[in-house]
């Protein structure tokens, strides 16, 4: 049995004037004018920005081959005068920068480090090492945010506590538990591979997009045939946004799937929670912890 995950450490609270580095380890750049926005909600907040060298760059569907976008995160992350991170896009790619990575690198500081989607494979890893990050919009998904997310990510950022977040509950009692926040899809290739924090005495948010339903009931399947539910305390869900079947087929929605695959497992469960992809993305921060109540539906950090 794996050793409990314990908290991992908060990175320095931001300050105005810091120095914050956008960088791409996934997919290229697609939408240039949403992320300018992004780039002026960042400033607007007090921020220095330094755009990292494969800002523009594309090879394939990926923003730069694999030293150079390996080269930019620990370009970033080493630098002492970076204070945090802000991953440029999701998509694909981040996790074939970690095959030989080491977090605590030379002159290496922990800092904030924040995304979403693709980018939980940084998260979940940063876990792993016991260093806290955020998993919230990235930078070309930030401008659609309501105010209430806006003032929730850059207030965590600056260390204020995050609010509750109110969901819909399905009983199970109440938990307490360190908050692995993630991709479902991206989470479940990451199983049982060096980038995988410990479950044990986890509570799992899952959110996900454009997957079918039945690739959704393969991929909880996958983990209850692992066994990777066992030790996890309760489990958060977000949005899964466009997992609809095709027109005509014969399918379950993907609410019946969730219930089908997660129902049973006895403990807390709350669904309908603000994040993930095609609307809210409320802040989480990854690797702290948190309370869930699966009969008030409230998802609260400690």
């Amino acid at each position: 049995m794996s050793h409990p995950i314990n908290s991992c450490q908060l990175p320095p609270f931001l300050q105005s004037g810091d120095l914050v580095t956008v960088i791409a380890p996934s997919g290229a750049l697609k939408e240039t004018q949403v992320a300018a926005s992004g780039l002026a909600i960042w400033r607007s907040q007090g921020y220095r920005i330094r755009l990292g060298s494969n800002y523009r760059s594309g090879y394939g569907y990926l923003a730069g081959t694999d030293r150079e976008r390996r080269q930019v995160l620990a370009a970033a992350w080493n630098d002492p005068e970076c204070k945090a991170i802000v991953c440029l896009r999701g998509g694909y790619g981040s996790a074939r920068l970690l095959e030989a990575w080491d977090w605590q690198q030379e002159n290496s500081a922990a800092k904030w480090l924040i995304g979403f989607s693709d980018i939980t494979c940084l998260l979940w890893s940063l876990a792993r090492v016991g260093i806290a990050s955020l998993h919230a919009p990235v930078l070309t998904t930030l401008a659609a945010e309501p105010k209430w997310s806006l003032e929730r990510l850059f207030g965590c950022l600056r260390g204020e506590t995050l609010t509750p977040l109110q969901g819909q509950g399905w009983g199970g009692g109440k938990a307490n538990g360190i908050l692995l926040p993630a991709n479902l899809t991206v989470a479940t290739h990451l199983l049982q591979t060096p980038l995988q924090p410990s479950l044990t005495g986890a509570i799992l948010a899952f959110e996900d997009v454009t997957e079918y339903p039945y690739r959704i009931d393969r991929q909880l399947t996958q983990w209850r045939l692992m066994g990777a539910f066992k030790t996890v305390k309760g489990i958060a869900l977000g949005r899964f946004s466009r997992c609809d079947a095709p027109k005509g087929s014969k399918s379950w929605k993907i609410e019946a799937v969730l219930r089908d695959r997660l129902g049973d497992l006895d403990i807390p469960i709350v669904s309908d929670l603000p994040f993930g992809h095609d609307g809210v993305n409320a802040a989480l921060l990854v690797g702290r912890s948190v309370e869930l109540d699966g009969e008030a539906g409230i998802l609260s950090w400690n």
